[in-house]
């Protein structure tokens, strides 16, 4: 079964290669990281490195919106895509278990989807080594920063296979799966925000942290603001990330509880799906 199951796995790493995802996501990631990190401080009439905390701030913000949307795209037509194209019956004909199949599948994209981050934000960094941008603290930050970012990516994946597991057309795959994008990156936040005015800002703030922290484009970019300097200047979010309910452990571990039940949800619809 494991052999089965890398076989998948390699298949998907290949065809991503050939369709030049990879090398896409690693190019719009290493470009705007570098535009970010020269350019940002423009606002305030100079061109140039402004520090490390501002950085990696600025790259978590562009993060959370670009990978997510990114692997919900890659992922969305995974089972439904197979499906409309009668390849998912010819593969079920073989000796293969559905569950095999489809970790198989999700393998492969999470690699691909891991070493385009990893090309991405590590040629930045070295980039930003090379230049003599950043002190010690350069690589451990952004160490960080890419495990964090393709575990971000791995949940949003998992959203587009639960997704597509459950689409009969790649339409209704691609349609469910900008909504989430919208629903985890933009509207949540607004929500939780018209909530807290709502409250007339009584709310308690150990209720607002976790509510905050239950997001996991929230709790990515929390993640990457502990320890940082510039997250006293971010307001709200700021203030979490730098208080006591939360810890770097606790945040990786509701970004992996996402990802599991995700996963899960991913499995049971595969299992009931009628081909």
């Amino acid at each position: 079964m494991m052999r089965q199951m890398l076989a998948i796995a390699a298949k998907e790493l290949r065809d991503g290669v050939r369709n030049r995802w990879a090398l896409a996501i690693a190019g719009v990631l290493a470009v705007l990281a570098l535009a970010i990190a020269w350019f940002g401080p423009a606002a305030s009439g100079r061109v140039g490195f402004a520090s490390l905390g501002a950085t990696v701030a600025s790259l978590a913000s562009l993060a959370v919106f670009l990978v997510p949307l990114v692997a919900l795209l890659l992922g969305h037509e995974s089972v439904v895509g197979e499906a409309e194209r009668g390849t998912l019956l010819l593969l079920l004909a073989y000796p293969l278990g559905r569950r095999t199949l489809l970790a198989g599948k999700f393998l492969g994209h999470a690699a691909l989807l891991a070493a385009a981050t990893a090309l991405g934000l590590g040629g930045a960094a070295a980039v930003l080594a090379a230049a003599g941008a950043a002190g010690e603290g350069l690589w451990p930050a952004f160490t960080r920063l890419i495990l964090s970012t393709a575990l971000l990516g791995w949940v949003f994946l998992a959203l587009a296979y639960a997704i597509s597991a459950g689409a009969r057309e790649k339409g209704r795959a691609l349609a469910g799966a900008l909504a989430a994008w919208f629903a985890f990156v933009l509207v949540y936040d607004l929500v939780l925000l018209g909530t807290l005015v709502a409250a007339g800002g009584r709310l308690p703030p150990a209720l607002f942290g976790a509510l905050l922290v239950a997001n996991p484009a929230d709790a990515f970019r929390i993640l990457n603001l502990t320890g940082l300097e510039a997250a006293e200047a971010l307001g709200g979010l700021g203030a979490v990330a730098r208080g006591p309910l939360v810890s770097a452990p606790v945040l990786a571990g509701v970004l992996a509880a996402w990802l599991a039940g995700l996963l899960g949800v991913a499995f049971h619809r595969f299992a009931r799906r009628e081909v």
